[in-house]
Order: structure tokens, then C-alpha cells, then sequence
């Protein structure tokens, strides 16, 4: 799937022309490294290797910040916090925060019963959207603002 290239960077195009020069290799058809990141370049728009790598970031810079503040639902309860840990996942897509909410969330949906948290730990994407779900399918936490 193509990303917009405002969402590229070199990285992402280094290993595109990696595995489609692997490609063409298992198909019978070997080509330089060169040509295959001049291929992939030219597959996104740009000119040609150089215009790319002039123009994208080396990696994309940090998505989360510790001190940093947010906003949004956890487990269906709006909040509102402050990131007090980050850690990147795998290739950075992914990032482990824990949050310190300004007020303590109620993480039960019963009537009669509460749990409150006020710190929390979860996994977000870069969309700041929780890959787990809760038992009706909603993401157990979506962050809708970043200060």
C-alpha cells in the first residue's frame, strides 16, 4: 500500500527498493541496489533517488513526548494527562505511554461498582489509537488532542 509522501522517509524507501530488488532477484531478473532505489523513488513521484533523499526526513521524528499533554477516552471515559513514560515498539510505530490523568477515570461501566485509575499504561499507534479492543470492539484508548 502506497503511504503519502508526507508520511515517507528514507528509511521507508530503503527498505521498499530492498525487497523489490530481493523480488527481482527470486524472479529471475537481478538489478543493482541502485537501480532498485532509483525504481522505488520514481514509484512515489519524485525525479529520482537524489530528489527524494534531499527532500524526506531520514525517520520520522518523535510522536509522543514525555511531559507531553493529552487528550481523549480511556476505556470510554473521557481524560485528560500528561505522558509520563514512552517507549517505542518494534519499528516505531507503536509506543508503550504511560499516562498520568488529571482526574481519576472510572474503568468500570457498572453503576454499582467503581474502579478508578489515574495512572494507566497502553498501547497506542502513531493515530495515538489502542490496537486492544474492549469486549464491544472500541480501542481501549483513543487520543484525540497532543499539546
Amino acid at each position: 500500500m502506497r503511504k503519502p509522501a508526507s508520511h515517507l522517509t528514507t528509511t521507508d524507501l530503503k527498505t521498499e527498493a530492498r525487497e523489490y530488488r530481493t523480488a527481482q532477484v527470486d524472479a529471475g531478473r537481478p538489478i543493482s541496489h541502485a537501480q532498485s532505489l532509483e525504481m522505488v523513488a520514481r514509484f512515489h513521484g519524485f525525479r529520482d533517488w537524489n530528489t527524494a533523499a534531499g527532500v524526506l526526513p531520514m525517520t520520522r521524528g518523535p510522536v509522543f513526548a514525555v511531559s507531553q499533554r493529552i487528550e481523549g477516552v480511556y476505556l470510554k471515559q473521557p481524560f485528560t494527562g500528561t505522558i509520563i513514560g514512552v517507549a517505542a515498539l518494534g519499528a516505531g510505530d507503536m509506543f508503550r505511554l504511560t499516562v498520568q490523568f488529571d482526574e481519576p477515570v472510572d474503568v468500570v461501566t457498572f453503576e454499582s461498582f467503581s474502579a478508578y485509575r489515574q495512572r494507566v499504561n497502553a498501547t497506542v499507534s502513531r493515530d495515538g489509537i489502542s490496537p486492544s479492543r474492549t469486549s464491544d470492539g472500541d480501542p481501549h484508548m483513543v487520543i484525540t488532542r497532543r499539546n
